[in-house]
């Protein structure tokens, strides 16, 4: 298949993934004297760091999405193509996709990040996640869903598997959206639910280590723990879900919670791309890149974002996966191939870690920025709100998600809890008897059966 990209005086960098890096990096190479391609299976931006308001009902779908082509009008060397990638080939400087074969001069890897199982294949299987769109409406649906068949059952203990919510993870996805299902399970179920007790229902945030936040500040921690006890969030710290089926999570061999409900939140792989040496890439699939962000061993190929390893002698781990490190991989990035363009040295990537931030529910967040300054409640709650409308890409979407959180704070509502599309688990099975990753992929996407309830052991 022809991909009709026209041919160019100019060098072509093709950047794999329209996430933050490869969003900030195709607008810093508008004035620069090359053809931008970008590649991306959506046709839009995606504002992750909000996709847990979209499972549960505070924001909708568009509100935190932006059409790719939009973004970009105006931009006249700037090329969009939607399509898979399948692998690339360095030797030939050529991207292998699903609409055909593109050359590049240069390539950037911004492919950002997928979630990890860990191994754990009942886990992969059953549990749900937050790392696209999709996800987030699933969830949403899956867990209103549950909702509707806990009002019908008679079974005291299939009514409890269906209430009870287990988030595994103590990270900051994990933290918000326990903090905003408890705020649900105070304000707005009990409106929709005259009929369920919702004393019952059960919210359980599950973390392997000792604290939650774990990069953050020990205050932070302290408050944000704190705080999920002021809502009723039941903490396990120190504890591991090991294995999810027949509607337990267990925690132990023998010890489990009953759950229909369990959110996946607990770490991500770098999302690495066929065709590259295996020695450039990480137990954690991420990319070993040196600090101009290039692939190493290969000259014309880079890495941005989540999927980069980049090792610093403050991060001997590597930068962590954060927003802010894509952006500023990408402005970086940028002015180094200006400088490769004008036959200069490239500069070495120097992170400035302006802070992080995790909200909990109304009125309670922490913020940690450096020179040890840490806050939190209501002027931390205010600060994560400014910062993420901020950084929303579109006038409109910072519009409507102003516009809704003002009206959740003021009314105590939230108006999204709808089931667009019913959705339901089921495994798939292969030829050779074995689970199918790519089948249950797409099976998940939409399937209009609702799931068995299984009866407890």
């Amino acid at each position: 298949m022809d991909t009709n990209l026209p041919v160019s005086a100019h060098p072509r960098v093709v950047i794999i993934g329209c996430g933050f890096g490869g969003l900030r990096l195709a607008k810093a190479l508008r004035k620069a004297p090359v053809q931008v391609v970008v590649i991306d299976r959506n046709n839009y931006h995606n504002f992750q760091p909000l996709l847990y308001q979209v499972a549960t009902g505070a924001l909708e779908a568009d509100s935190i999405a932006y059409p790719i082509r939009k973004i970009f009008a105006g931009q006249k060397n700037f090329f969009y193509r939607m399509a898979d990638v399948h692998s690339v080939d360095p030797a030939a400087n050529t991207v292998i996709t699903s609409v055909g074969n593109i050359r590049y001069d240069y390539l950037v890897l911004a492919t950002g990040s997928l979630t990890n199982f860990f191994g754990l294949e009942s886990i992969e299987r059953n549990a749900m996640q937050i790392k696209s769109i999709p996800n987030a409406l699933n969830l949403r649906s899956f867990i209103f869903q549950n909702f509707e068949k806990a009002l019908l059952t008679e079974n005291p203990e299939e009514r409890q598997a269906l209430l009870n919510i287990v988030v595994v993870g103590g990270g900051p996805t994990g933290v918000e959206i326990s903090g905003s299902l408890a705020e649900m399970r105070k304000h707005v179920l009990p409106k929709d639910y005259p009929e369920l007790d919702l004393q019952h229902m059960q919210i359980f945030l599950v973390e392997a280590g000792p604290a939650l936040l774990g990069p953050m500040s020990p205050a932070s921690q302290a408050d944000a723990k704190r705080y999920l006890d002021e809502l009723g969030v039941k903490v396990m710290l120190n504890t591991s879900i090991k294995n999810f089926e027949d509607n337990r999570a267990y925690y132990t061999d023998n010890e489990f919670i009953a759950t229909e409900n369990l959110v996946w939140a607990a770490g991500v792989n770098g999302a690495e791309v066929p065709g590259l040496p295996a020695d450039v890439v990480t137990r954690n699939k991420r990319i070993n890149v040196n600090l101009w962000n290039q692939v190493e061993g290969l000259n014309n190929v880079f890495a941005i974002g989540d999927v980069a390893n980049m090792v610093t002698d403050d991060m001997p781990r590597g930068l962590p996966m954060l927003a802010p490190v894509a952006q500023q991989h990408a402005d970086h990035l940028a002015a180094n191939l200006q400088r490769l363009l004008r036959g200069e040295t490239p500069k070495d990537f120097v992170y400035n870690n302006k802070g992080s931030m995790a909200i909990v529910s109304r009125n309670k967040a922490v913020v940690d920025l450096p020179k040890n300054i840490h806050f939190n409640g209501f002027f931390g709650w205010a600060t994560w709100l400014f910062v993420h409308l901020m950084t929303l890409v579109g006038f409109r979407n910072k519009v409507v998600a102003f516009i809704d959180w003002a009206f959740s704070y003021f009314s105590t509502d939230q108006a999204l809890r709808l089931i667009i599309r019913p959705f339901s688990r089921r495994d798939v099975k292969d030829d050779k008897g074995k689970k199918s990753a790519e089948h249950r992929t797409a099976t998940a996407e939409y399937n209009p059966t609702p799931p068995a309830i299984q009866e407890p052991a």
